[in-house]
């Protein structure tokens, strides 16, 4: 009996970055969490007071991300916003794109732009600096969102 051919995993930071899109609105932060390099660094340049700037190893960022589904319901991230640039450095992209959904807690809507630069090597995440909005951070701080 022949075991079926696992899909290939996505190898350019572009299809990288995509498949991990994927992986967040279908909830699978452990899938996401699996993208990333082990000592893989995210950091968030305009993060408020109060809120992490900088996550250092993939543990540190399975821990900030593991409750966020049950913070926020993530619907969609719109094809027509989503934007990926190429760099001069072929492992490094930029991404904009917007997320929609609903503030799990009240079911206010989310609506959030986004600016990401992300560095990819051997298929794994090893830089995320996430751009978003720190006055967004009213709101989901409103909402325990951190």
């Amino acid at each position: 009996m022949s075991v079926p051919a696992s899909p290939p995993v996505p190898v350019s930071p572009a299809d990288l970055y995509r498949h991990g899109l994927r992986l967040l609105l279908d909830k699978d932060v452990s899938g996401w969490v699996g993208l990333w390099a082990q000592g893989g660094v995210m950091e968030f340049p305009f993060a408020p007071p109060g809120w992490p700037r900088r996550l250092e190893g993939r543990a540190a960022v399975a821990a900030y991300m593991r409750p966020y589904p049950e913070r926020i319901d993530l619907h969609d991230f719109p094809e027509a916003d989503l934007r990926i640039h190429e760099t001069a450095d072929p492992r490094t992209i930029v991404a904009e794109m917007r997320g929609v959904g609903r503030f799990a807690g009240s079911g206010r809507p989310f609506d959030m732009a986004y600016i990401a630069v992300v560095t990819v090597e051997e298929g794994k995440f090893t830089a995320y600096r996430d751009y978003w909005n720190p006055l967004a951070a009213l709101d989901a701080d409103a909402e325990g969102v951190r």
